[in-house]
């Protein structure tokens, strides 16, 4: 229960989503991750988070942890500050894109996910926003972060919990039954958004992105798909095969004539479409993440311990997950109480929640927000980014009047981002920032 405030001290600015620390007697700048206890349906999944960091410590492409701190209401991860950003504000800042490039920065992000395979590890939720520079050098290394979805595994064990984010979840994680090739799968989401700038599985709302994802039919004819060159289409085929026994293996990847180091990728600059199909692709997180702050603190004490000794009630073996068998027992002892679970649930789509988040960001009460009360808004969360406020108005404003209204912030939310909260159904937890 050592009190993480005797060593380091808490800094003014935020960065990824993570409070700064500066060491009390180093004076070295930290990010440290701090986890409400009282939103856990267990606190192993938090042990094993830290259990997984220090397996993988001094892997040079893994973000670094320095100490995990308990206190009476929260847990606070201390690690390495990556403050060269996330990897696509990276691409998208360069001004220029080639094949290579993209081929260099996968190359890494295969390396890492093949180290955690080799140890008996899979992340379990790989994406762009899990990948961040260790500065803004040029050379800066690539840092994988955000380990609270990865478990150890076993050759030849089957998974079955649902997790992962939206556009990058794998079919067989969607049926339950999966291994480490899920990761792969998860590479493969970006690889195709590296040189296209959209998902190639895409829909308005999840469901529609998960039968997409199921289908499994990928369409390089497309824009910019013919400029593309055969050897990335014939990766992408090989990574994005849906038969999870046919895609390539980490290993195998690296060995591709494309992806390897002087291979067959081509120098030339990509066609600015897909730098301007990442920027929109990307906009909308800032915006969506700071609302998502709003709306999480409608939730009260009450209604959270009453949600958790519901799920206790159902979980008669204590396994931290709801079986079919229990859950048909659970609806015919509790049904009504469990109609009531699900209102509360849903408490982030309820008008009254997006109403109050609305409102945090109408400063003047004007009945829009403001290219300038947005920016205010999120330099008030640590999120601000100049760069984007163009791109997250414009992509909101559905009828180009260069403000928001409660319909258009509506339908914003109600949208499936790129930036879209990892599923799943076992972890219950709340991140926040002190």
């Amino acid at each position: 229960m050592e009190d993480v405030r005797a060593t380091y001290s808490m800094g003014m600015d935020l960065l990824h989503g993570h409070g700064a620390r500066t060491h009390r007697s180093t004076g070295e700048k930290l990010a440290c991750k701090t986890i409400t206890k009282r939103k856990l349906a267990t606190k192993e999944d938090v042990r094993r988070e830290v259990q997984i960091m220090h397996h993988l410590s001094g892997q040079r492409n893994v973000v670094d942890l320095r100490g995990a701190y308990e206190d009476k209401h929260n847990v606070h991860l201390v690690m390495e500050l990556c403050a060269g950003g996330e990897l696509f504000n990276r691409i998208i800042a360069k001004g220029q894109y080639t094949e290579r490039g993209a081929a260099s920065l996968l190359r890494t992000i295969v390396q890492i996910v093949h180290t955690c395979h080799a140890m008996g590890l899979m992340h379990r939720d790989i994406k762009p926003e899990n990948f961040l520079l260790l500065s803004k050098a040029e050379d800066a290394p690539l840092k994988a972060t955000d380990f609270g979805l990865s478990v150890f595994f076993k050759e030849g064990e089957v998974l079955r919990d649902i997790v992962g984010s939206a556009y990058y979840i794998a079919p067989e994680v969607l049926k339950r039954r999966y291994g480490p090739e899920a990761d792969i799968w998860s590479v493969g989401v970006m690889l195709y958004i590296f040189l296209a700038g959209v998902p190639p599985f895409w829909a308005e709302n999840e469901n529609g992105i998960f039968t997409a994802i199921l289908r499994g039919q990928l369409d390089l004819s497309i824009e910019p798909w013919p400029h593309i060159s055969p050897g990335a289409k014939d990766l992408v085929r090989k990574i994005l095969h849906i038969n999870p026994k046919e895609r390539l293996m980490a290993f195998q990847v690296l060995n591709h004539p494309w992806i390897k180091e002087d291979g067959e990728a081509p120098d030339t600059p990509l066609d600015n479409v897909v730098l301007n199909r990442l920027k929109q692709f990307r906009a909308m997180n800032q915006f969506k993440k700071a609302a998502l702050r709003i709306i999480a603190g409608c939730l009260s004490e009450e209604e959270i311990t009453g949600l958790k000794e519901m799920f206790k009630n159902i979980d008669k073996d204590n396994s931290g997950t709801i079986t079919l068998e229990e859950l048909k027992n659970g609806l015919a002892k509790h049904g009504t109480k469990l109609s009531d679970a699900t209102v509360h649930m849903n408490k982030l789509d309820r008008e009254e929640h997006l109403y109050t988040a609305f409102q945090y960001f109408d400063k003047d009460n004007s009945g829009y927000i403001t290219r300038e009360e947005l920016e205010q808004a999120l330099k008030e969360q640590g999120l601000y980014d100049a760069e984007k406020i163009k791109e997250v108005i414009s992509d909101a404003d559905s009828d180009n009047d260069g403000r928001i209204d409660y319909s258009e912030f509506v339908a914003m939310m109600r949208k499936v981002t790129a930036g879209a909260e990892p599923m799943n159904n076992k972890k219950k937890r709340d991140v926040v920032l002190e």
